[in-house]
């Protein structure tokens, strides 16, 4: 991916932060990660059996054929002086125990929202919003290019609280997911207060 945030100056101090793709199962995660690594992106993708039935709520589409049985990771060279680490998280419930470790030293996450299945997010921005500390953004994913439900009537579906950012993003398109990511290093920064002794400080 040619990303205009490429570092240009080889003698340039670039610093790395890690960032966590997370959500439902099928919300796109695995497509947001490949469509912006530089790299290319690796995952823990294994084909879908019929073990499966009855314990992985599929996407309505019947075209998922794989999932993400640990991660995703890929990277990116979100400014001149600033490299992503993306992790993706599997999104079923039976891998949700991996959450912990994924999100551990990260900067923040983005929440991928399918409108189509709502409920397949719920427990994702429950864990962020209660059992994390990470700054978060929740994207709704264009799956068919187009907006199909107001931002606000997803915000109250979701019961999410006015101060959390709700975008959307589709997966697909590299410059879009750039953006999104670029709205989530804009959001915790913003979060982030510099103490007269220089320290920083973050807010929730």
């Amino acid at each position: 991916m040619d990303s205009s945030g490429s570092p240009s100056d080889p003698g340039q101090l670039t610093i790395s932060a890690k960032i966590v793709v997370a959500g439902g199962f099928g919300v796109g995660k695995t497509t947001l990660v490949g469509s912006v690594s530089e790299i290319p992106p690796i995952n823990t993708e294994a084909w879908m059996t019929e073990a499966s039935e009855g314990v992985d709520d599929l996407p309505p589409n019947g075209t998922k054929t794989t999932t993400t049985v640990a991660m995703d990771f890929g990277r990116i060279s979100l400014y001149p002086d600033l490299m992503l680490y993306l992790f993706g998280t599997p999104g079923q419930p039976r891998f949700w125990f991996l959450w912990d470790d994924l999100s551990r030293g990260a900067l923040g996450a983005i929440v991928l929202v399918d409108t189509s299945r709502l409920d397949q997010s719920f427990a994702a921005i429950n864990y962020f919003e209660n059992d994390s500390e990470l700054p978060f953004v929740v994207a709704v994913n264009l799956f068919d290019g187009e907006l199909t439900h107001d931002l606000d009537e997803v915000r109250d579906a979701l019961a999410l609280r006015p101060e959390i950012p709700l975008i959307t993003c589709d997966a697909r398109r590299p410059a879009s997911a750039v953006t999104a990511l670029q709205e989530l290093v804009s959001y915790t920064l913003s979060l982030a207060e510099v103490s007269d002794s220089g320290r920083v400080r973050a807010h929730a």
